[in-house]
């Protein structure tokens, strides 16, 4: 009778011995936790994020007036990494030099096709993902000082519904650009009530991305970074620029005059953000500047100060975003740099 009991029990298909087992399975590693990919790191390229739209509400809908959340950082610093690589791109891709086609300020300020044509790629990026920031970029900004300070004034006076200011260069360096030299990069900041939360400067010719975010510290290639170690405006590596304006190359040369014999070596690479990048990891001491735009600099500003660098306007006042005279530097030397440009140099 056990014989035929067995007997009349239908046989098991194949499919339904795996379903069996898969279930088994299934619940055996579920009782080890989670069971499903780990996404990678939020620090890394890789984390494109979605629009915001499409993520979760927790880690993209802000509070009126609350600070911004750590999740809602790191998508934001996702952007700002996606739109500097897109950008970095086009320029390996003309690295080579590109023509001129506009004198700005005056002749030795100069605009390229490419320019305008990164600074769309970075803005059709992050307006893809958070549609209501706002955004300032270099290229929508007619030459002059007059005309940077008053656009940025604009943007921070009629801000955004969510407070939001993109504030992007899209090839700092542009002389060296058309001349071929690998010295010219992206510059992306990201505001936030008037105050930088994430900066990210992405120098492509050597596959070095600099970023930072607001408290969390500055990092290249994912690896913690922090300013040089020198005391002294002796053993400094100072860093300074060729402006295009007149004013600025008078001030220009007072300070080379009255820095050279008091420091180290004094350089002129040609473009703020890889200087500014070079004082947050060390290979620069300071870098000063008589004036510059908040694209220029915004970025820069945040990844020295998170590595532990000191940045203020020649007359020793922290940076905001209406500073235009700056001087960065690893903290240690910053006093005494200060001192040699006003009383040596004469500047102010």
């Amino acid at each position: 009778a056990k014989h035929k009991r067995n007997q009349s029990k239908p046989m098991r298909t194949a499919a339904h011995v795996l379903l069996v087992h898969g279930l088994m399975l299934w619940r055996f590693a579920a009782s080890f936790g989670d069971v499903r990919p780990k996404p990678p790191h939020p620090k890394s390229p890789s984390t494109w994020p979605l629009r915001a739209e499409e993520s979760s509400a927790s880690s993209t809908v802000q509070q009126p007036n609350s600070a911004p959340s750590d999740q809602l950082l790191q998508q934001i610093l996702g952007v700002a990494i996606d739109a500097s690589k897109k950008a970095g791109d086009i320029i390996l891709g003309n690295a080579g030099g590109a023509e001129v086609t506009k004198r700005k300020a005056n002749s030795k300020d100069l605009l390229t096709l490419i320019d305008p044509l990164c600074e769309k790629t970075i803005q059709e990026t992050v307006l893809d993902v958070f549609p209501s920031h706002d955004f300032l970029g270099e290229e929508d900004v007619a030459p002059g000082k007059e005309a940077s300070a008053n656009a940025l004034e604009a943007k921070l006076t009629s801000a955004a519904d969510d407070n939001w200011l993109w504030i992007v260069d899209p090839i700092d360096g542009t002389t060296n650009f058309v001349n071929g030299m690998p010295l010219c990069m992206p510059s992306i900041a990201a505001t936030y009530k008037g105050e930088v939360m994430v900066g990210v400067i992405y120098d492509c010719h050597r596959d070095e991305l600099f970023t930072a975010t607001k408290g969390q510290g500055a990092f290249l290639n994912g690896e913690r970074i922090s300013v040089g170690a020198q005391d002294s405006i002796g053993d400094a590596v100072i860093a300074m620029g060729s402006p295009p304006g007149e004013e600025s190359i008078e001030m220009s040369l007072k300070g080379i005059t009255a820095l050279m014999p008091v420091c180290r070596t004094i350089r002129m690479l040609g473009s703020a953000a890889i200087m500014l990048a070079w004082v947050a990891n060390g290979r620069l001491t300071c870098y000063w500047e008589y004036d510059l735009s908040s694209w220029d600099i915004a970025a820069g500003a945040l990844l020295v100060t998170e590595a532990g660098g000191r940045f203020t306007n020649l007359e020793g006042d922290d940076y905001s975003l209406r500073t235009r005279k700056i001087c960065a530097s690893n903290g240690a030397v910053h006093d005494q740099v200060l001192r040699v440009l006003r009383e040596d140099a004469g500047i102010i």
